[in-house]
């Protein structure tokens, strides 16, 4: 069932996603080699919690950790570990906070320097695919539009392998809600937008082949091949001529940039 939402829970849901986003920042600050994914999920979950909200994934279906931390060939619903991170590694972390009876939910990748050009290419392209997304998250198009957009984008122009076993959704008052939003379709199909949905966009794209599998931790999707994977999410609201996007990776970006160790070239 498709719940559509008041303009008051929409500002509470993007208060929400302004915590998720000032919390990845904050691991952006101290991203660098020698730091371990346990370290910036820690980070973030002190961060969620000192803002007045829940990190939304701990406990979530018995996921143990505040943040999905998915490293190289982790595509997404990563655990963070108390391994080193190196230069050449790239880092998806994927946040949610839970505040109001509201959830905010997004993700972003980095990568420390130095990164192969390919890398550089799939960050830029499955990033740009999220906003040709959002382009057609506006009343009267269909779940398909956008989906058909982050694929012509991805895989068909630039080669990329889209992951078909995950997909974006909607959100609100749960973290998870109807409709699920792919990153592969046909144009014109699917349920049609209306204003006040609420969903995550959020495309998954491999460097290599589409081809995933669980790892033996039962939560961590690994690409097939070994080849690194890149996901960015934003949470946005259908509107009638132009979507609102209710996350913001603004202090992000400026986090990675000023950050000497995170690559920023690459957009």
């Amino acid at each position: 069932m498709i719940i559509y939402k008041s303009q008051e829970e929409i500002e509470l849901i993007r208060q929400s996603c302004l915590i998720v986003n000032n919390a990845i920042a904050e691991i952006a600050k101290f991203m660098k080699p020698g730091i371990s994914t346990m370290y910036l999920n820690d980070l973030a979950d002190e961060f969620i919690k000192d803002h007045g909200a829940i990190p939304s994934f701990k406990n979530y279906n018995n996921f143990p950790y505040a943040c999905c931390m998915s490293v190289n060939d982790a595509v997404v619903h990563g655990f963070p570990t108390n391994d080193e991170l190196k230069e050449g590694d790239i880092v998806s972390a994927d946040v949610g906070a839970y505040r109001m009876g509201f959830h905010g939910d997004s993700a972003y990748t980095f990568a420390l320097e130095p990164i192969p050009a390919e890398v550089k290419r799939l960050m830029r392209v499955t990033k740009e695919s999220l906003y040709k997304g959002i382009e057609k998250a506006v009343a009267g198009n269909r779940i398909g539009d956008i989906a058909f957009a982050i694929q012509e984008h991805t895989e068909r122009k630039n080669g990329f392998g889209i992951v078909r076993e995950l997909v974006g959704h909607g959100l609100g008052k749960d973290l998870h809600e109807d409709p699920q939003v792919p990153n592969y379709g046909k144009r014109g199909s699917g349920s049609k937008l209306q204003e006040g949905l609420v969903i995550a966009i959020e495309p998954m794209i491999n460097l290599g082949k589409k081809f995933v599998f669980h790892d033996k931790d039962g939560w961590t999707v690994r690409t097939k091949d070994g080849k690194p994977s890149a996901h960015y999410e934003h949470t946005v609201c259908v509107r009638k001529e132009k979507a609102d996007i209710l996350s913001s990776f603004n202090g992000i970006e400026a986090a990675e940039k000023a950050n000497q160790h995170l690559c920023s070239d690459y957009y």
